[in-house]
């Protein structure tokens, strides 16, 4: 008997197998050498008496061999194997039997799956509300004590937000106001009404257009950088240095955040609104010919103050959850660069479906107010 190079020794229908089936043995031996070295009757035993040394390269091998002849159709058995070995099998075949793994592959069900989304979305929205509570506190408790505020930051924070969002805001709302004034052209001057052009651009940009566009742009501008930078400190590791410097990170990184944009998009609508407004009265000119001073006279009498004020007070809000979902979805970030970017297109997406439904819900209270 070896104790050294496995052997292998057929007698009729059972196969003697002895030595050491150890990693270091096993270089030149593989399945197809084991099975084209098996007898060819339909039934047969393999004998691991011999069997001196048995490490998990070998057990797998002998485990591979018994299903690669079983799959064949063979009643294969094994005997006189001593405990460890035959606990050391009976281990690697219960990692081997496909049959161990057939439950983990079944494809969930319509209600598992539902199941799992729904208490997934409860999951995110807890955590989210838990956020939000944690920088309320945190930013009530630096408003008391200025001198958590960071001031820089703060100025920072409305440059980047606001005043270089500007060409972006302009361009794209004096265009809202040029195409809502060309399509609504065409219809106003079958009923000779060119003149209450003044009144649908006026109170569609300030009411609705100016602030929910204004919004939606830097949800996907300013929301998604904020998520880009905090989520690139968590790969980093620089928010656990903070916070080992004894320094809150919601006070560096959520609070700044926080109030520049909550001045910054009140200023942004305000002049998608007059961006809006002239966009209008171009086309007012050059389609439906009325002058500047007449279109903007009739914009004066029909939109009220009471018509800023209800485009302006719901973008604080959209402030305050276009920088939350940012900042939240970046200090969700965990590991990686890809991680970055998924939390950066959630961040976009949850800020925006966020902004409409908020939008949404300010429509029905001011129609219940009257307003």
């Amino acid at each position: 008997m070896s104790h050294g190079t496995p052997t292998l020794r057929t007698e009729g229908a059972v196969v003697h197998l002895g030595g050491s089936w150890i990693a270091a043995q096993l270089r030149n031996l593989d399945g197809k050498t084991l099975q084209r070295a098996m007898p060819h009757d339909s039934a047969l035993t393999l004998d691991l008496g011999a069997v001196d040394t048995l490490d998990t390269s070998g057990a797998w091998l002998i485990q591979r061999l018994l299903l690669d002849l079983r799959a064949a159709g063979r009643d294969v058995t094994t005997q006189h194997a001593n405990p460890n070995i035959a606990a050391l099998l009976e281990l690697i075949g219960a990692q081997n039997d496909p049959r161990a793994h057939s439950g983990a592959r079944r494809p969930p069900g319509l209600l598992e799956t539902v199941g799992r989304a729904s208490l997934g979305t409860l999951r995110t929205a807890y955590e989210f509300l838990s956020f939000l509570g944690e920088g309320a506190l945190t930013t009530l408790r630096a408003t008391a004590m200025p001198r958590h505020l960071r001031p820089r930051m703060l100025l920072k924070t409305i440059e980047q937000a606001g005043v270089n969002a500007l060409p972006i805001i302009g361009l794209l709302s004096f265009l809202i106001g040029v195409v809502i004034a060309y399509q609504s052209a065409l219809f106003l001057r079958q009923y000779g009404a060119n003149i209450y052009l003044a009144d649908l651009v006026g109170i569609s940009m300030v009411r609705e257009l100016a602030p929910l566009m204004t919004a939606i742009i830097v949800a996907g501008r300013t929301g998604s950088a904020f998520t880009a930078q905090i989520g690139t400190m968590m790969v980093t590791e620089e928010v656990d240095a903070l916070r080992a410097m004894g320094i809150r990170p919601l006070e560096i990184l959520f609070i700044p955040k926080v109030l520049g944009l909550m001045i910054a998009l009140p200023l942004l609508t305000l002049f998608a609104d007059v961006m809006g407004v002239l966009g209008g009265a171009v086309i007012g000119q050059t389609v439906l010919g009325i002058s500047p001073h007449a279109y903007f006279d009739e914009l004066i009498q029909a939109v009220s103050v009471s018509s800023y004020l209800v485009g302006l007070s719901k973008t604080p809000v959209f402030a305050v959850v276009i920088a939350t979902v940012g900042c939240y979805q970046g200090f969700k970030v965990r590991g990686s660069a890809e991680s970055v970017g998924q939390r950066t297109t959630l961040s976009v997406v949850q800020a925006i479906f966020l902004v409409i439904v908020i939008d949404a819900a300010f429509s029905i209270i001011f129609n219940g107010l009257g307003l």
